[in-house]
């Protein structure tokens, strides 16, 4: 069974966010335990794992997302990544389109292959409720908050705005007060300092009590910052740089309750995952 580690939201190597595929040879998943301990060992952000659907359905492929500690009802770079592998493999043949149609914990999800190299996914938007800024987050954070939004209908992460994008980039939170916060994860973002360098917002994402104490670049973010800045912006279509020494760039198109998110990938490494001694 081969098992491939992508770099998604990137065209360059050993930038963006890393994650593993593995697209199964059976007609649906094995044990979750197995599931995870995979994921475990890959010890990557996210680990996706796809087999093949029926001809027929409304989806091609059903999908599922492992953090290195548990499963995740949405991931957007896994699902990027995902789709890099089956539309540069010969699984591919399965689908015999551009756009491949998954099936996930979250619901039905698309992600279309460009002739350009990139992969745009359609994901539901994620509803921002103000909340007040919860202290604990605050002195983890060690910085001024500006504004804070719960997730809890769809994500379940904290939207938390700062003064401005060096502020962001200097963050050394306290991952440890974030893990015991208990919440799912806490995403920092703050203006861009200079639009013209082709993106309009910056962002950080902390997710400790996941097992990723810093995920370099998060589709699932942008689909509240997508809504977030486009309602401050005034603009349906911007850019969102994530990340702190590793880096990655999405693009987002907010489409009534859709963010359509855009990037590139890339493949690293390609390898064989052995049977099972037991």
């Amino acid at each position: 069974m081969r098992i491939r580690t992508v770099n998604a939201f990137t065209d360059r190597p050993f930038s963006g966010n890393p994650a593993g595929v593995v697209v199964l040879d059976g007609p649906g998943f094995p044990a979750d335990e197995w599931l995870q301990r995979v994921a475990a060992e890959v010890n990557l952000p996210e680990t996706a794992f796809v087999h093949g659907l029926p001809p027929g359905g409304t989806a091609d492929w059903a999908l599922r997302w492992f953090t290195p500690l548990t499963e995740v009802d949405m991931c957007g770079h896994a699902t990027l990544a995902a789709a890099h592998v089956l539309t540069t493999t010969t699984a591919a043949t399965n689908t015999g389109t551009g756009t491949l149609r998954f099936s996930a914990r979250c619901g039905p999800l698309t992600a279309r292959a460009a002739g350009d190299g990139t992969y745009t996914l359609d994901f539901p938007a994620s509803p921002l409720t103000p909340v007040p800024a919860p202290p604990e987050v605050v002195a983890a954070l060690g910085t001024e908050v500006l504004s804070v939004h719960d997730t809890a209908a769809h994500i379940g992460d904290l939207v938390v705005e700062v003064a401005d994008e060096r502020t962001v980039r200097a963050l050394a939170p306290g991952l440890a007060a974030l893990r015991a916060y208990g919440r799912h994860g806490v995403i920092v973002t703050a203006p861009a300092e200079d639009p013209s360098r082709g993106y309009d917002f910056a962002s950080r994402c902390f997710f400790p009590a996941l097992g990723i104490d810093e995920d370099p670049v998060t589709g699932s973010a942008h689909t509240a910052l997508a809504p977030f800045w486009a309602a401050r912006l005034g603009r349906d279509t911007l850019t969102g740089l994530q990340g702190g020494t590793r880096q990655g760039t999405v693009r987002v198109r907010l489409d009534g309750d859709r963010v359509l998110l855009t990037g590139a990938a890339v493949t690293v490494l390609d390898g064989e995952l052995l049977p099972a001694p037991w």
